[in-house]
């Protein structure tokens, strides 16, 4: 009698890989773990630290550009659109929220200034998006980020407040998006380039984020305390419910809104910023606490951010397949 065959296990390492976001938020989350417990590690030199804590933003570019190549001239002019939708609604949002609580509830919500919500939630984690919409996106949600990268840092905050400055439209904007730009213009004049490129978007979506990680600690969750959580919630969570509506109210799956509901590790240094400009008012204690709760907001949300973005994509599959088995049905 011949022995019943039985199923293999699932390894550790796929089960992890089903996790959703896994390709972002398991380099992250284990470079922030190394950094919070062992942070010599990084600081060990050579190409170890230039790899990571000193070179996350060449790293970034090199992943937006190899994003750029998997994006047609033809699509271009749907992406911008996309990115102007979701950006703008992001940006609406947060503003409409920061002056409910600067004019409505006396400038405190749970801990919370109206500044310090601009100032996370205006700008978005620009690679984490292009990541996410790499993974779950199509290549006009992946062109999108050529906009959305123009938000970003303290320039809403300011306006918002009243305080002063405007977007910078010099040379380090034109920089920041330069890197998508060559790359669209390469994956369209060289097909086979495009092909070369664009093959290595995997992998080198886990080498930034773990380089991302490694600038981040679980100690500045615990620092900013439940306010800096409440931020984070605020920020992917209700950003996503309003920017996944205007994304799908305009034509779009809904990915590209859950995805730009992130906050910038740039804009930890907006409180900073304000300060430069109004220290009586935002010097300080004010300032140190702001800090604290932004950098946990940009914690939480490249932990949340990914799981509502899989949530969406796998809510958009579940519908396409519902449809198609109806339509598969005999009449």
């Amino acid at each position: 009698m011949a022995n019943d065959e039985q199923p293999q296990k699932e390894g550790f390492f796929k089960k992890l890989g089903k996790f959703p976001g896994a390709n972002i938020l398991i380099p992250l989350l284990s470079a922030c773990v190394i950094n919070t417990f062992f942070p010599q590690v990084f600081g060990i030199g050579s190409f170890t630290t230039a790899m990571t804590t000193q070179g996350s933003g060449a790293l970034v570019g090199a992943f937006l550009l190899i994003v750029g190549t998997t994006i047609s001239f033809k699509s271009a002019p749907q992406a911008a659109f996309r990115g102007a939708v979701i950006i703008i609604t992001k940006v609406a949002f947060c503003v409409a929220l920061a002056m409910v609580v600067q004019f409505g509830l006396g400038n405190n919500l749970f801990g919370l200034s109206a500044m310090v919500i601009l100032a996370a939630c205006s700008g978005a984690n620009n690679s984490l998006y292009a990541g996410l919409t790499g993974t779950y996106g199509t290549e006009i949600e992946r062109g999108a980020v050529a906009i959305t990268t123009l938000v970003v840092g303290p320039p809403v905050t300011m306006i918002a407040l009243g305080a002063a400055g405007q977007a910078p439209l010099g040379w380090s904007l034109l920089g920041a998006v330069l890197p998508i730009l060559v790359g669209i213009v390469l994956g369209n004049l060289f097909p086979s380039l495009k092909k070369t490129l664009s093959a290595g978007l995997p992998g080198i979506i886990m080498i930034v984020f773990f380089a991302m990680g490694s600038t981040m600690t679980l100690g500045q969750i615990v620092e900013a305390g439940l306010p800096g959580i409440l931020l984070g919630i605020i920020c992917s969570v209700g950003g996503a419910v309003i920017n996944v509506t205007a994304d799908r109210l305009t034509g779009g799956s809904g990915v590209a809104g859950a995805a730009i509901s992130s906050c910038a590790g740039a804009n930890v240094a907006t409180p900073a910023a304000m300060a430069t400009v109004n220290a009586e008012q935002f010097g300080g204690a004010v300032l140190a606490t702001a800090t604290a709760q932004v950098a946990a907001c940009a914690i939480v949300t490249a932990i949340l951010t990914p799981l509502i973005t899989s949530y969406v994509y796998k809510q958009n599959q579940a519908k396409q397949q519902g449809k198609k088995a109806v339509a598969e049905q005999p009449a």
